[in-house]
């Protein structure tokens, strides 16, 4: 289940009120820069994942003259979801009518992959974007995975509260150390087996797309292999009293995306980026569809951009032979011409000062 059958965006930006009815395959949202294509993507996003793709804070996302935001869906087999953003009391997230305390079940119901200018801080940006793409997969296929790392953020932010005091309560220590070891255990397991599962899901896409001979994708734990975490979390107490803060753990995952003996974003093209970029988010989604039979839904913010008509068509195809619902903006819908098959009936949907009309 994914689908998005109904959309109905209100204050979003300059997004004032909007209601679309998608199609199930394409819809392509063309418009003129700032007209607000990209704040349609946003509002999906953040009714899926909770989070702004664009901004940190969620209050720049309500139009400057209102008080609140207000996204709804209803998705295949009526399931609906809704979400409301002030700016004085936060945000509330209702899936069929009844008050979420987390977006756990939401997302489960609605997963989704971006492709857009940011996605080029998997290869080059910190750690925690790498984290964040692996951990999609693993939460979609390991369902337990959400609840450990519920236990293990709790746990570091306990220990790292007690590693910023003068003296270290080291029986209080001890006791944290333990469950962290525990739960990080088990999210390490989790994540080990969904890398093994992904590589050859990527192996199966990347060639379609660009030959990458020499790519080497390696994860990093987040703790020295030859030990397990609380030797490790033992090992380091004087430096994590010193730094005020935990340096081993599952906090401190990665993975390490290579060609050669250099990091791909050094080797790589800007175009080549996305097409690698691209590769690797396609893959989660053949790799849960193969899994558990969701299809998902693919956001993707102005394709054409540093991309040759030939590659369009390739991730297009691509992205077509997954059979997710996908939005895709651009400039101009005739950049878009010619990269679906003859059978895909896309939806059109055009922009222009915040206003949305179908095409």
């Amino acid at each position: 289940m994914a689908n998005i059958r109904r959309l109905d965006i209100l204050r979003v930006r300059n997004l004032r009120e909007i209601q679309i009815r998608p199609v199930d395959s394409v819809n392509i949202i063309h418009g003129k820069n700032g007209s607000g294509k990209t704040s349609l993507l946003e509002a999906i996003h953040m009714l899926g994942l909770g989070r702004s793709f664009r901004s940190a804070k969620l209050e720049p996302v309500i139009a400057t003259d209102a008080d609140d935001c207000v996204i709804f869906s209803e998705l295949e087999e009526g399931v609906t979801i809704g979400l409301n953003r002030t700016r004085r009391e936060g945000q509330v997230l209702k899936l069929m009518g009844e008050r979420q305390r987390s977006w756990v079940d939401t997302a489960r119901h609605l997963p989704m992959q971006i492709i857009n200018s940011d996605s080029f801080s998997l290869l080059e940006g910190s750690p925690r974007v790498r984290r964040r793409f692996l951990d999609w997969g693993v939460f979609h296929v390991e369902h337990e995975f959400a609840l450990a790392w519920r236990k293990a953020s709790k746990c570091l932010t306990q220990r790292n509260l007690l590693l910023k005091q003068r003296r270290l309560d080291t029986d209080q220590l001890q006791a944290w150390d333990q469950e962290l070891a525990q739960q990080g255990q088990h999210i390490d397991q989790y994540r080990r087996r969904y890398v093994e599962l992904f590589l050859p899901a990527l192996q199966k896409v990347l060639p379609e797309l660009i030959a990458l001979p020499d790519l080497k994708i390696r994860y990093d734990r987040g703790w020295d292999e030859s030990v397990d975490l609380h030797a490790a979390l033992q090992a380091n107490r004087e430096r994590d009293h010193r730094y005020g803060a935990t340096q081993s753990g599952p906090h401190r995952a990665d993975l390490q995306i290579r060609i050669g003996k250099n990091g791909a974003h050094e080797v790589l093209s800007r175009g080549q980026q996305k097409l690698l970029v691209s590769a690797m988010k396609i893959a989660q989604s053949l790799l849960l569809h193969e899994i558990s039979g969701i299809k998902g839904v693919y956001l993707i913010d102005d394709l054409p951009s540093e991309l040759d008509m030939d590659n369009r068509r390739l991730i297009c195809g691509l992205l077509e032979g997954l059979g997710c619902q996908i939005f895709i903006t651009c400039v101009d819908a005739r950049e878009l011409e010619n990269c679906w098959s003859e059978g895909v009936r896309a939806g059109k949907f055009h922009v222009e000062h915040g206003k949305i009309t179908p095409f």
